[in-house]
């Protein structure tokens, strides 16, 4: 058999040769912008020639701080077709973490959006060996005085390519050459930084491409919520290029009637997105014309039943929940219901939903007593740490000594995640291990009291964590957002609960807030309310 690299520049070339006549849709500050992909591939090659006059390494540091819209979509594919490395900066990480993975990765230039450069810009005299700045006119924000301290030079985006000459991509004989680095986001400290390669990055469009996967085509009209800078925006900015599906960009409007009217209005397929987007969408979606859609992929954190039926019973199509994490690139498994499993009852189905399903083919896991690293008995009750490993799977972290934290001495991904499996190895997670509860010392999961609690009809969001207790050392708080015109009580959240979950595991509290803080993916950030209200129940 031949033996040919795995790389990305075979995607873009499928794309270039056999779907230019596809459309790219970007909504921006101005209104639609259209393109097709003859014109994306031609500008990505002249973006090639940009990189090359500006002096970027051949294995340079490209950075990107943008939106998911066309301009970035070129960057996905110039820097590593040209043999450099894309690092996408998450626009929501905190200032100081901002400034950490742009000295570590050693970034010579940042393509930021100009409506990011309020963000940006105060940063620009922290980064040590940035080279070059290039705006990128997104239709919103001003550009700031001062961009160049240190000597940056600022460039605008169109210019350079007007400028430039498209190029031909050089030879990549080794597909394990990093072609990607993105850094996580939950992490104590500072982000660690996961680099992909072009053979990783190939073999997972692979999987997501799989039919027991997303199974993206030709035929789909893909909108990635999921931004382009987290995870790369799950595999379907890859997945799109390389089977030629048309690609709807959000830009910087995420709100729920801007990606309803996306969807209505472009006839998408398939639309993912964490569960929070999938909350504020479900409501603008009533009495829409939705026949279009096939599949909606959610992940992030836990998908709450209520949220997957409400899809089901409005939509006529219930959320698909896939699991993965920066680090497994990310998708490593996905929730699809086995055959006869689709002949169950309406509610068995919903039960089976809220797990994430089986492991990608591609990828191995395993659930583990995360002391003594055996397995856990397959009987859907028996919970451990669920670990991977896999051809699209970290191995380590860029230039970091943590990693040993996080992989066992032979070879598996600490996830972090708790997780029981059943028979047929469908995994459920359990909870994160830092949010699991242990009150009177028994174990008590978080996410399965959010679940319950968010299906009451008087509740928007809730977040469980837990706090101080003066009689059981710890225990659950339950904190929960109203919805709007609605006034639920304690007593009527914990008779709701009960019958539910074992009486133990009922909350010993519940506050009203005003909404879930959010991480900088959009997960709920327990680690902000366990700080606000950690001795909340100690007047008990």
């Amino acid at each position: 058999m031949q033996d040919v690299p795995l790389t990305i520049t075979h995607l873009f070339e499928r794309a270039e040769k056999y779907h230019g006549h596809k459309e790219i849709i970007t909504a921006s500050g101005s209104g639609i912008e259209r393109t097709t992909y003859a014109e994306f591939t031609q500008r990505t090659r002249r973006l090639g020639g940009v990189l090359d006059a500006l002096g970027i390494s051949a294995d340079g540091r490209v950075a990107t701080f943008a939106w998911n819209n066309a301009r970035h979509l070129e960057l996905y594919f110039a820097a590593p077709c040209s043999g450099r490395v894309l690092h996408t900066l998450n626009i929501r990480l905190f200032p100081e973490q901002l400034t950490y993975i742009v000295n570590h990765a050693d970034d010579e230039v940042i393509f930021a959006d100009k409506s990011l450069l309020g963000l940006l810009g105060p940063l620009m005299p922290t980064f040590e060996r940035l080279k070059h700045l290039v705006i990128m006119d997104d239709g919103a924000g001003e550009v700031p005085d001062g961009l160049g301290a240190g000597g940056v030079e600022v460039h605008d985006y169109e210019e350079l390519l007007a400028g430039a000459q498209p190029v031909e991509w050089p030879a990549i004989d080794n597909e394990h050459q990093a072609a990607s680095m993105c850094y996580t986001s939950g992490t104590t400290g500072n982000p660690k930084g996961v680099v992909y390669s072009h053979r990783s990055t190939f073999l997972h469009t692979m999987g997501t491409m799989a039919a027991d996967s997303m199974g993206a085509c030709e035929a789909d009209i893909i909108l990635p919520v999921v931004p382009m800078f987290h995870a790369n925006a799950w595999g379907l900015a890859h997945a799109a290029v390389a089977t030629g599906a048309s690609l709807v960009m959000p830009g910087n409007d995420l709100s729920g009637p801007a990606i309803a009217k996306l969807i209505v209005d472009e006839r998408v397929t398939v639309a993912a997105g964490v569960p929070t987007i999938w909350m504020a969408v479900l409501p603008e979606l009533k009495g829409k014309d939705t026949s279009s859609l096939r599949v909606i992929p959610c992940g992030g954190s836990a998908v709450p039943k209520s949220l997957s039926e409400g899809y089901r019973e409005q939509v006529g199509l219930p959320i698909l929940q896939a699991w993965g994490m920066t680090e497994t690139s990310p998708i490593a498994s996905t929730g699809n219901l086995d055959k006869d499993q689709q002949a169950l009852s309406i509610d068995d189905q919903a039960e089976l939903r809220t797990q994430v399903g089986r492991i990608s083919f591609g990828v191995e896991s395993r659930v583990v007593d995360p002391e003594t690293l055996e397995a856990v008995p397959w009987d859907g009750e028996s919970s451990g740490e669920l670990q991977c490993r896999g051809n699209w799977i970290a191995a380590t972290y860029y230039d970091d000594a943590r990693a040993a934290e996080s992989f066992t001495d032979d070879g598996w991904l600490k996830t972090g995640d708790v997780a029981s499996v059943d028979a047929r190895g469908r995994i459920r997670l359990v909870d994160r291990t830092k949010d699991l509860i242990k009150s009177g010392g028994e174990w008590i999961s978080s996410v399965e009291l959010e679940n319950e609690i968010m299906a009451h009809p008087q509740v928007a969001e809730a977040a469980v964590i837990g706090v101080n207790h003066p009689k059981w050392g710890e225990a659950a708080l339950a904190c929960v957002v109203r919805s709007p015109g609605e006034e639920p009580t304690e007593a009527s959240i914990i008779e709701f609960l009960d019958g539910k979950v074992a009486k133990w595991q009922l909350p010993k509290g519940v506050i009203w807030i005003d909404e879930v803080p959010k991480t900088s993916v959009g997960k709920f950030s327990k680690k902000t309310l366990r700080e606000t209200y950690a001795d909340a129940l100690m007047s008990e």
